[in-house]
């Protein structure tokens, strides 16, 4: 219920400055403003999640090692507009819509892609126990810079402590890692998959 009241209170501040990145998106290349990737959310419920387009249209689905997705500042596949919704984490507004259908909360673990359930082990599937949230432990603590296995380690953990204040934590944390763009590319090597 808290998700949904505040999600209705910030729409209408930040559905302006979702129009307006769109509307540089578009201009920029003519693609589509949003990219809606399938996740895996709460009890394996696949849906849609929104963002902000960053890439180039049809660009190549590159993953790091682990099976997570490549960041970098350097990546062919960023629309100049796309460099900086990344970076400012912009992308991630649109989300807002997923917590006012129920898919996502404002904190949880980020969910990962469908295929994914089929390299959990052991308590990593526990992650699925609560809504995935536009923020969380690891996006607060480390943003991109974690390794997917300990971005899972650090999914349980969360849904063993969950609380209010922690999520106030974390709130406030993500808010200091964006502002400093903490951790926002991932270092190691990068394969396609």
């Amino acid at each position: 219920m808290f998700d949904f009241v505040f999600a209705l209170i910030l729409m209408p501040l930040i559905l302006p400055l979702i129009v307006l990145c769109g509307f540089l998106i578009k201009l920029e290349d003519r693609g589509p403003v949003f990219y809606l990737g399938k996740r895996l959310g709460k009890d394996k419920k696949i849906f849609k999640m929104y963002k902000l387009r960053s890439m180039k249209v049809n660009a190549p689905d590159i993953r790091n090692e682990d099976g997570s997705t490549f960041n970098s500042d350097n990546d062919y596949r960023l629309t100049r507009m796309g460099k900086l919704v990344r970076k400012t984490s912009l992308d991630e507004l649109p989300q807002l819509i997923n917590v006012l259908i129920g898919d996502m909360s404002f904190i949880g673990p980020r969910p990962d892609l469908p295929e994914h359930i089929n390299y959990y082990e052991g308590e990593e599937i526990r992650k699925l126990e609560v809504l995935p949230g536009i923020s969380g432990y690891n996006q607060a603590y480390f943003r991109n810079s974690a390794e997917w296995k300990d971005r899972l380690k650090n999914d349980v953990y969360y849904v063993d402590n969950i609380s209010f204040w922690l999520d106030v934590k974390i709130l406030f944390k993500t808010i200091e890692s964006i502002v400093f763009k903490k951790g926002i590319y991932v270092t190691s090597q990068q394969s396609n998959k």
